[in-house]
């Protein structure tokens, strides 16, 4: 298996932490942008797109701040890679940002950034900001 790139992307968020964190971090919450259902039983979590499954297990995670999965299938590679969501306060101006971290294939990056993109663009529509 060839190694994957670690990518970030950060989103401007006009919502709290503790307004956000719930859509980040809850099976109701998720499936309101991230996929069609998301269903999960204590740290594994499966996520359901146009009825195809695919399960990931919470392995980090901190109130209003971040949580992070890693799918079944990266399992074999530790916790190398892993999905992140993470909520940043700017000190000075206090606004809220989303950053999403992700490991893709070299080649699929920028469509793996296109698809964030429109899934957040969703996340932001749902929490009207």
């Amino acid at each position: 298996m060839s190694d994957k790139t670690k990518f970030e992307l950060e989103f401007p968020v006009k919502a709290s932490p503790s307004m956000l964190f719930p859509y980040l971090s809850t099976p109701s919450g998720l499936s309101e942008w991230f996929s069609d259902d998301v269903n999960s039983r204590g740290e594994k979590y499966t996520f359901i797109w146009e009825g195809e499954e695919r399960d990931a297990f919470r392995i980090a995670r901190k109130k209003d701040q971040f949580i992070r999965f890693r799918w079944e299938e990266d399992e074999d590679e530790g916790n190398k890679y892993f999905f992140e969501f993470r909520i940043e306060v700017d000190e000075l101006t206090n606004d809220t940002s989303l950053i999403i971290v992700d490991y893709s294939e070299e080649d699929e990056i920028e469509e793996d950034k296109l698809l964030w993109d429109s899934q957040v663009h969703q996340l932001l529509h749902t929490i009207g900001s």
